[in-house]
């Protein structure tokens, strides 16, 4: 395997933290992990941490002269979809700008951009989808990913990938943005009757999977756009019943509703699922059985906040 020194954003994220974890696992991969944060949630990057604002060029530009990087794995957004729906300038910002700003430096010094990317850029109609399948963003989220995508594929790169994924759970630090996973089983341990959507069907992924599959495309050098999620396909609502499962809490808390009764601010895909065969073929990329990777997350949370 070749020597890679590989920049991470986003590195206090879910994601960002698994993939910290996952690459450190290797000594051809030397990391610099970076987030807006001051301080990492995330321990282990052999080239350290260093405070990023994505959106800031002149320091982008800065990272990159110092730390000269092969690979730059994106995984700095704005991921709630309400929000961008509301702040429509700084979703801008954050998914577009700071990808076209990537893009323009990975350029400068040959860097492969892998550039991760979601679900919401389909409208949900014709789900589970293909990679091939022609994006219909619903949402303002969705678009600025699409966006986002644009800007790595069209930057003139000679290696780049897009990394799409859906409904990412896991188990991050402390301090983490709560997933699905998290809320469902902070409520239902609560006690707290919760609302969750029956017609919205999804292939929830575990973050965990997810690095595996980012790791890979790094490793391979591959270019193109791959589908990595979980493979089991499930509507919203079982996936909260399975959480419930094992977690052992009590099912009876949950609510059936339809997505028409959310009068959330985003429209949200019914149907967005992903056909992951080409992520299978390619990368060797294997997800864990769905009620397994819930099992390992009951199994940390136990021991830590969830």
């Amino acid at each position: 395997m070749l020597y890679r020194r590989i920049l991470i954003t986003g590195a206090n994220g879910l994601l960002g933290q698994a993939l910290v974890a996952r690459l450190s696992e290797f000594a051809e991969y030397d990391l610099l992990a970076t987030a807006r944060q001051p301080a990492p949630l995330a321990k282990g990057a052999s080239g350290g941490y260093q405070a990023l604002d994505v959106t800031k060029p002149a320091d982008v530009r800065r990272v990159f002269e110092d730390f000269t990087p092969d690979v730059v794995v994106n995984c700095a957004a704005m991921t709630q979809v309400d929000a961008c729906e509301t702040d429509k300038e700084r979703c801008w910002q954050v998914n577009v700008d700071a990808v076209d700003t990537l893009a323009r430096n990975c350029l400068a010094h040959g860097s492969h951009l892998v550039q991760v990317s979601t679900d919401f850029v389909f409208d949900g109609t014709a789900g589970p989808y293909r990679e091939g399948a022609r994006p219909k963003p619903l949402s303002f989220y969705g678009k600025s990913k699409l966006a986002g995508e644009n800007a790595a594929r069209g930057a003139g790169l000679d290696a780049w990938s897009i990394a799409r994924t859906v409904l990412v759970f896991g188990d991050g630090a402390h301090g983490t943005r709560s997933d699905f996973v998290r809320w469902v089983v902070r409520e239902l341990s609560a006690g707290n009757r919760i609302r969750v959507v029956s017609d919205q069907i999804r292939t929830p992924t575990f973050v965990r999977d997810l690095a595996n599959g980012v790791e890979r495309l790094v490793r391979f050098g591959k270019v193109g756009t791959y589908h990595v999620s979980g493979r089991e396909v499930v509507t919203i609502l079982e996936f909260a019943h399975r959480i419930a499962n094992v977690f052992g809490l009590d099912a009876g808390l949950i609510d059936p509703i339809v997505t028409s009764d959310l009068n959330s601010a985003a429209e949200r895909p019914l149907n967005s699922g992903f056909i992951i065969l080409k992520a299978e073929s390619e990368l060797g990329y294997r997800p864990t059985p769905l009620d397994e990777s819930l099992e390992i997350v009951r199994s940390i949370l136990a021991t830590s906040p969830a």
